[in-house]
């Protein structure tokens, strides 16, 4: 028998079998993993390593756009918190993780909030210590097939137990959701229009799990395999089993951008002028954007005359955003008001939800000082009471939101329950025109459309404008920041109801549901232990 040539054994007595990937139920770590082990023993490089993960998601969304990279984003802080040393260290990754995703998400807040959007951040991080605590609770170590089907359920139900939570208006409100990332792939739409953006979330999330049990020596990657062909299946049948909204006609729809000009008097005059101008195109509606008028037309009934004479000259009712102190009640208010030729026609909708510290400072005998160091609020906005589905002269019905309330799947929802056969958001942010904002807030238009089997009109006063159809697809060009425009919009009508307006949010029940087994089972584990010990 030949034996090996000498030269050969000195490689093996430098690189015994003990740090061969793979070796020990180690992976392909080795020594360069040891060397990353050794690093994240600081405190300080795992808080940043955890900050800089959490953020990765943020990427998917507008501006960028990277919708794609939504599926594999949570991996690296996945890992990060499967490895912690303790389930402390779990949980603090997962608070770190949250307040660096908040950040990117909302970084362009930084100019109005200063501050605040660093506190606001870690305040609301708080939101996924629980995420934190159960990735490493069932992804440490080398899982078995429970834990990692377990995972497949409760770390995306954790997910959106954050996002619900931080859903509620008082606390922000819910911008960048993980499902909205998809708001331009088709099969994310269908899937929304039967659970909602929670359910493109859900999945989302359940996929970044079965990635991270994949790439990890555990002792189940059958069960990842399973969930992400799970996953596969249920985005088939849906797109090709679930119903989908029966067109019925087209409105021709007007939106009015006047662009960036200072001060509400010339806003107005470009305003009416590019109105004007849809004299010749015989539109059915014409909206204009949030704060379009800066005077209650209550106590300028010239101007309500001049708006009313404006109607008839184009042959269609006007949809304005009036942004003052009311008249006939004290204080100031965000409402669309509609205009017929005969000047306001009584059909009126007062904001509900505001935005913190823009429109309102939250508790502002505690904070009110942060209008000291950034650009908010000097005085309370006041809040509508109820929504308003308004009826136009041809029997359309339109039902109108206010700037962020797009952001709200409940609203729209709400309408489209209520007889809405348009939705349409006013909007302006002027104040974030370089950033990220106006395309993000542009394309909630898209999700809300789905959801409901209605289309969405977003007039906006300096962009980013657009229209969606009842499916979510794009109806028209898109006005950007840099446009100063009147276009009318074809805009196609549906008629059903999709299946989340029928039915809510099911997936939002059944993670919460899901939680409070697990919740229980473990309560029921641990009074157990004491008498098992006996």
């Amino acid at each position: 028998m030949r034996h090996a040539p000498a030269r050969l054994r000195p490689i093996h007595d430098r690189f015994p079998p003990a740090h061969w990937p793979y070796a020990n139920g180690r992976g392909a770590s080795g020594v360069r993993g040891e060397v990353w082990r050794r690093r994240l023993a600081s405190r300080w490089v795992r808080g940043g390593a955890a900050v800089l993960a959490g953020a990765l998601p943020a990427l998917a969304f507008p501006a960028p756009s990277l919708w794609w990279f939504a599926y594999v984003a949570l991996v690296p802080w996945l890992l990060l918190t499967r490895s912690a040393p303790t389930i402390r260290r779990a949980a603090y990754d997962g608070w770190l993780g949250g307040t660096g995703f908040l950040l990117a998400a909302h970084h362009w807040l930084m100019p109005s909030l200063h501050v605040f959007i660093v506190l606001l951040a870690l305040l609301l991080g708080l939101l996924w210590v629980p995420f934190g605590a159960l990735t490493h609770r069932l992804l440490h170590g080398r899982p078995g097939p429970a834990r990692v089907g377990a995972a497949l359920v409760l770390l995306p139900s954790a997910w959106l137990l954050a996002e619900l939570v931080r859903s509620w208006q008082y606390l922000g409100g819910p911008w960048a959701l993980l499902g909205a990332s998809q708001w331009q792939v088709p099969v994310a739409l269908r899937l929304v229009s039967v659970g909602g953006v929670w359910l493109v979330g859900f999945l989302l999330v359940l996929v970044n799990v079965a990635l991270t049990v994949l790439i990890t020596p555990p002792r189940a990657r059958t069960v990842a395999v399973a969930g992400l062909t799970a996953c596969g299946a249920a985005a088939a049948g849906v797109w090709a089993w679930a119903p989908v909204p029966e067109e019925t006609g087209t409105q021709r729809i007007a939106v009015v951008q006047p662009g960036v000009i200072k001060g509400p008097e010339p806003r107005l005059e470009r305003s009416v002028e590019l109105t004007r101008q849809l004299a010749a195109r015989h539109p059915d509606l014409v909206v204009w954007g949030e704060s379009s008028v800066g005077a209650d037309l209550g106590d300028r009934p010239g101007l309500a005359k001049r708006l009313g004479a404006l109607s008839r000259s184009v042959g269609a009712d006007l949809l304005v955003n009036v942004d003052a102190r009311r008249s006939d009640r004290p204080g100031i208010y965000k409402s669309s008001v509609l205009i017929g030729p005969d000047g306001p026609t009584g059909d009126r909708y007062d904001k509900m939800r505001l935005v913190p510290f823009g429109e309102y400072i939250p508790a502002r005998a505690l904070l009110g000082w942060a209008t000291s160091v950034g650009k908010a609020a000097g005085e309370d906005r006041h809040r509508g009471t109820e929504q308003t589905v308004m009826r136009l002269p041809g029997a359309l019905r339109i039902g109108p939101e206010v700037c962020f309330e797009s952001a709200f799947p409940d609203m729209s929802r709400n309408l489209a329950r209520h007889g809405a056969q348009v939705l349409v958001v006013q909007s302006a942010t002027s104040t974030f025109q370089q950033s990220w904002a106006p395309e993000q807030h542009a394309t909630l238009a898209a999700l809300r459309a789905a959801e409901t089997w209605r289309p969405m009109v977003h007039a906006t006063l300096t962009g980013t404008s657009a229209v969606f159809g009842p499916r979510g697809e794009p109806v028209g060009d898109r006005m950007g920041t840099d446009t100063s425009a009147a276009e009318v919009y074809s805009v196609p009508l549906a008629e059903g109801t999709s299946p989340y307006v029928r039915t809510g949010p099911l997936t939002v029940y059944g993670a919460l549901a899901a939680l409070a087994a697990y919740g229980a089972v473990e309560t029921v584990r641990v009074l157990r232990r004491p008498s098992a010990r006996r």
